[in-house]
């Protein structure tokens, strides 16, 4: 970057916390999923350390199951306080869908609930998935704000356990909603996005703006109506991606060591 030009910009992020994590029992029945250990640290931390590499500055994260644990560890900023050569600080605020309404709001509830602290574009992750190697890379945020889209999704290779995938995608970067006996290949959302505030309003959805009544509603409808009218982007992402749905993935991520390929 040239001196004096601005610098890349970059959006709120919305870190998903509020599951239940059942597949994760016992471990989940006293300590929530994202703040359990994955190589020395707890597993949302991953996504927090690379939010404020990349120069995010403020991150919602949304918590039920447990949430007091998550924003007692966390609190209010997480960064390196003082220090001019590391990225400035990121500053946390809370969803807390279990005090306001008693559960989890599912995706595209919570994401509906925390909407007038994120602005018209956003970074949107679960925090229960390990991907260390991915960037929140500010080109992307430009490139989307750049287009028609209301959503740009990280898909990943199929795992084991999803192995016939979730969308497809096309020559031109188009995530799409492939009926299920067309067998052109689907890859995994990653649960890593970029989205528009926008696909969170008439027609794509009709949860009225921060809802306030609790409603519960998942997001894939969402993108597929989305996708079906041509406003969804994706990529491929290769990096490091783990799910951390069960207690056998999460010890096979601990056998091994943080910088193993």
């Amino acid at each position: 970057m040239s001196p004096g030009a601005p610098s890349p910009r970059q959006v709120p992020a919305l870190l998903l916390a509020a599951g239940r994590g059942e597949r994760m029992r016992p471990l989940t029945d006293t300590t929530p999923k994202p703040l359990l250990q994955v190589q020395g640290q707890p597993l949302l931390q991953w996504h927090l350390a690379a939010l404020q590499e990349a120069g995010v500055e403020q991150v919602v994260i949304n918590t039920a199951w447990l949430g007091a644990q998550i924003s007692d560890y966390f609190s209010s900023i997480f960064g390196h306080h003082g220090a001019t050569d590391k990225p400035g600080v990121l500053l946390i605020s809370y969803s807390r869908e279990g005090v306001d309404f008693g559960d989890a709001l599912e995706t595209a509830g919570g994401v509906a609930r925390a909407l007038p602290r994120l602005g018209p574009v956003f970074w949107l992750a679960a925090g229960d998935v390990f991907a260390p190697d991915f960037v929140f890379d500010s080109a992307a945020v430009a490139a989307f704000e750049a287009s028609h889209h209301l959503a740009h999704l990280w898909l990943v290779p199929n795992p084991p356990h999803n192995p016939r995938g979730d969308f497809g995608l096309s020559a031109d970067g188009l995530a799409l909603n492939l009926p299920a006996d067309d067998p052109a290949p689907r890859y995994t959302y990653s649960t890593i996005a970029l989205l528009r505030a926008e696909l969170f309003a008439a027609p794509w959805c009709d949860i009225p703006p921060g809802n306030p009544g609790g409603i519960k509603a998942p997001l894939a409808p969402l993108l597929r109506r989305a996708m079906d009218n041509g406003r969804v982007s994706a990529q491929l992402y290769t990096g490091r991606w783990t799910d951390v749905g069960t207690p056998e993935r999460l010890a096979e991520l601990n056998a091994l060591s943080s910088d193993a390929p």
